[in-house]
């Protein structure tokens, strides 16, 4: 298979300026240079949204986001994704990013150029009690999306999570992290294995989900309001309480129950979703502690294990104090 090329700031400067052949830079957020947004050399500004030796996202002057796939596999996620998002935002109360423009930037590479959406990440900005209530509206969205229209755009399939495979990988990480003084095992103890089969996911309970919520796919305004979500492709059918996990990691456990609550789960969805983010944090940190940055994973689990009430656990053989 042919090797991809490494994309630069002239690759990407050239396939922007291609798009704008009427001349108008304003269509990508270009501005003169007394804006500001146009380079020196001409066109649009453009730099790496990440950090990396093989850029893939870009910053296209003030307005825009330009997607480079890398293989022919992220360039058949990033097609989905195009589809997907135009099924998903009729049915959701945040900003889906539009595409402007898309082709090809290498033989058999897709490139999307998007509208950036305002705001900023969510790993920047706290998401207030009116933020909570559009991640419940983007729960009940997806929830309401049809299955099979999903399913003929290609959203896989993917069986729910085994609860107590998950336990048990996270009750080895805890002893880790224990040794290390990182966290207190004894907490996984919260999660006896009849709790773990009782929180098994139901049978045909399958959502469309984003599976893939974490915090610097939240843009949040300066608010608290969630103004978007991006990062849909690697969005699945599955089980909705992954959904629920991703916001517990990225917004903390009591916003994500209560949005969750508000959307119209009840306490078996919001409890399976609590305890896979604890247990995802916390094999997460483990393996992370042979690094020498574990500033997300630290905060992933800070997040997953802030305490929380929860109404109508009874009959799941819970008690607040095991939450």
């Amino acid at each position: 298979m042919t090797q991809a090329p490494t994309p630069t700031a002239d690759t990407v400067r050239r396939l922007v300026l291609s798009l704008l052949k009427d001349g108008s830079q304003a269509n990508t957020g270009a501005r003169d240079e007394r804006g500001g947004d146009t380079a020196r050399h001409g066109g649009p500004d453009v730099r790496p949204a990440t950090e990396g030796a093989e850029p893939t996202t870009w910053w296209v002057g003030t307005r825009h986001v330009l997607r480079l796939a890398a293989d022919r596999e992220a360039t058949a996620r990033r097609r989905r994704e195009l589809r997907l998002r135009d099924l998903v935002r009729p049915h959701v109360p945040v900003a889906v990013p539009a595409s402007v423009a898309h082709g090809e930037w290498a033989p058999g590479l897709v490139y999307t150029l998007d509208t950036r959406l305002p705001g900023g990440s969510g790993e920047r900005h706290d998401v207030s009690a009116v933020g909570e209530a559009d991640l419940a509206g983007l729960l009940t969205g997806l929830r309401e999306v049809p299955v099979r229209q999903a399913e003929t755009l290609g959203v896989p399939r993917l069986a729910p999570r085994s609860l107590e495979s998950l336990r048990r990988a996270a009750v080895r990480a805890a002893q880790r992290l224990d040794e290390a003084d990182e966290f207190d095992a004894a907490r996984l103890h919260q999660l006896t294995p009849p709790a773990a089969a009782q929180l098994a996911a139901q049978p045909h309970a399958a959502v469309l989900t984003h599976h893939a919520l974490s915090a610097g796919h939240l843009v949040v305004g300066a608010d608290g309001r969630v103004r978007g979500v991006l990062g849909w492709s690697a969005a699945v059918i599955g089980d909705p309480a992954e959904d629920i996990a991703g916001l517990a990691l990225a917004v903390g456990a009591p916003a994500a129950v209560r949005a969750a609550t508000l959307a119209g789960y009840g306490a078996r969805p919001c409890l399976r979703g609590l305890w896979l983010a604890r247990c995802d944090a916390v094999v997460g940190l483990a393996g992370a502690l042979t690094g020498t940055d574990t500033t997300l994973p630290r905060t992933r689990l800070r997040h997953a294990w802030e305490p929380i009430l929860l109404e109508r656990v009874t009959d799941l053989g819970a008690t607040d104090d095991a939450l």
